[in-house]
């Protein structure tokens, strides 16, 4: 059965004194309301009765409004269906009024908008990040999650919600969770932390955004991995700092190219775990070597360890943040790739100098995080629910990305180098002779979302080849996905560069 929508009044300002009749100026002020697109064909009107309650006039100029706006052809109505814009008119749609005002807006643009906004804008949604499809980055396996075991949890809480789960929280988020994911932290990532210096953010971007926004002033320089995080970025665009790249090898951050390209730097963000998007390891050389420039310089390290737990050749290695002895380094971490996305919960932990600063920042920001799902979370791990699910899940990414591999090797045949195996949820396949965007674009009308690996490069000098997730795709699926994707590069190959396509073989 098909839910009926609610009826919403229109704004109608009533004259009592003015010359016209009451039920004129309610008839013009449905006629404009439609007119202009507030109110569309198909949408229900409020009763004749709620109305004339609502307007504190007398129900009769209503019935007459009504019954004249019914047979100019205004409104339709029926029995059971109540009544409702006319269905014969025209959309008055969102996309043709925004078009009439952005060409009313001056030819020069419209003035007011700040310089950062202006440098996030850059940042848009291409074609292979839209929807869901193989080889998505960022994807996970929710056909695997604990549905039942986290909708039992869930219901508990709503059951037994009191007063104060609807009050404002703690600027630094529910104590409980912050307790657990200390625990969780000290034992399985080697972080020297307490729950007092654990800050609950929405993600790593929110976690990024309000590091930034107590350690960095505008203007001051940024080390950032090249390739990185392109929506890391966007966040330092957006609190007009200065990105630097810093190339990555087979160590990770070259920490001497750092120092030669701005010793100075205010700050690093790295991902030493598992560099994104090469999927390297950062050597314990070069970690050593960043702390040492950052305790000498005075700057700060933003660790930025986001699915360090899914490793395959190894334990998992041990955070950077652990071999800090001089409170230099944030660590931040997320539960949208051990969990899901849409669960918009990380966590920063912060030194414990700091953590007033932070707290401060948070309450301007926003007040605090959302409690509800946070002691949800909290009961899902102290119950050893996320601890199995991790067990669980990294098998079966492991059993994904075997299959992943073995299928490119026997499509794409051995040339191309594949990194970023020994951990995560995503390889990265570079290969030459082809321009990586543009064959995404390709991909992304066959349903797969292969992203260009140039775009994680700040600078013009950017190797080609893709990011590919395998986090949602089943091991049934991941060969048929494969040769999609040998099929595509065919198609490119073939109009453009005929010597790459002999490389491909069947």
């Amino acid at each position: 059965m098909k839910k009926v929508s609610s009826a919403v009044l229109p704004v109608i300002t009533i004259d009592r004194k003015g010359p016209k009749s009451l039920q004129r100026q309610v008839c013009e002020a449905f006629r404009t309301a439609i007119l202009n697109g507030t109110l569309r064909p198909g949408q229900r009107v409020p009763s004749t009765r709620i109305l004339s309650a609502e307007l504190a006039i007398s129900r009769i100029p209503a019935l007459n409004a009504y019954a004249q706006l019914l047979a100019e052809g205004y409104f339709q109505s029926r029995v059971g269906a109540g009544t409702r814009v006319s269905l014969s008119l025209p959309n008055q749609s969102a996309s043709s009024r925004l078009g009439r005002v952005h060409h009313a807006t001056h030819p020069a643009g419209r003035r007011g908008v700040a310089k950062r906004a202006s440098a996030c804008s850059s940042i848009k949604n291409p074609p292979w990040r839209r929807g869901w499809g193989a080889f998505a980055v960022g994807q996970v396996g929710l056909d695997q999650f604990p549905f039942s075991v986290w909708n039992r949890l869930v219901t508990l809480h709503s059951r037994n919600a009191g007063a104060k789960s609807f009050d404002y929280g703690n600027p630094l988020g529910s104590k409980d969770l912050r307790e657990a994911i200390a625990v969780y932290l000290r034992t399985a990532r080697d972080v020297r932390c307490e729950a007092e210096q654990i800050m609950i953010v929405s993600g790593s971007q929110q976690a990024l955004h309000i590091s930034t926004q107590v350690l960095l002033d505008p203007g001051d320089q940024v080390w950032m991995e090249e390739p990185g995080y392109r929506f890391a970025r966007s966040v330092f665009a957006l609190d007009s700092c200065r990105v630097v790249p810093v190339p990555v090898d087979k160590e990770g951050l070259n920490v001497a190219a750092g120092l030669k390209r701005c010793r100075k730097a205010r700050a690093a963000l790295v991902t030493p775990s598992h560099q994104y998007p090469l999927g390297v390891t950062m050597s314990a050389s070069r970690r050593l070597q960043l702390l040492d420039w950052a305790e000498s310089s005075g700057s700060w390290i933003l660790e930025d360890d986001y699915d360090s737990e899914f490793r395959y050749q190894s334990m998992p290695i041990s955070s950077l943040q652990g071999l800090d002895r001089n409170s230099r380094v944030l660590y931040i971490g997320t539960f949208s790739k051990v969990l899901f996305p849409s669960l918009r919960l990380g966590y920063i932990v912060v030194p414990v100098d700091l953590i007033e600063n932070f707290s401060a920042v948070r309450t301007a920001m926003d007040i605090g995080p959302p409690t509800f799902y946070q002691e949800v979370l909290a009961d899902f791990i102290r119950e050893g629910h996320f601890s199995r699910h991790l067990r669980r899940m990294r098998a079966l990414y492991h059993e994904r990305q075997s299959a992943l591999i073995d299928s490119i090797r026997h499509e794409l045949g051995r040339e191309f180098e594949i990194t970023g195996e020994q951990a995560g949820m995503h390889l990265c396949l570079t290969l030459k002779g082809i321009r990586d965007r543009e064959v995404a674009e390709r991909a992304a009308r066959q349903n797969l979302c292969l992203v260009p690996l140039s775009s994680s490069y700040a600078s013009g000098a950017a190797r080609q080849g893709f990011i590919l997730g395998f986090g949602s795709m089943t091991v049934e699926r991941i060969p048929h996905a494969v040769r999609k994707l040998r099929n595509v590069l065919r198609g490119a190959d073939s109009s453009r560069i005929p010597m790459t396509a002999a490389r491909l073989r069947r």
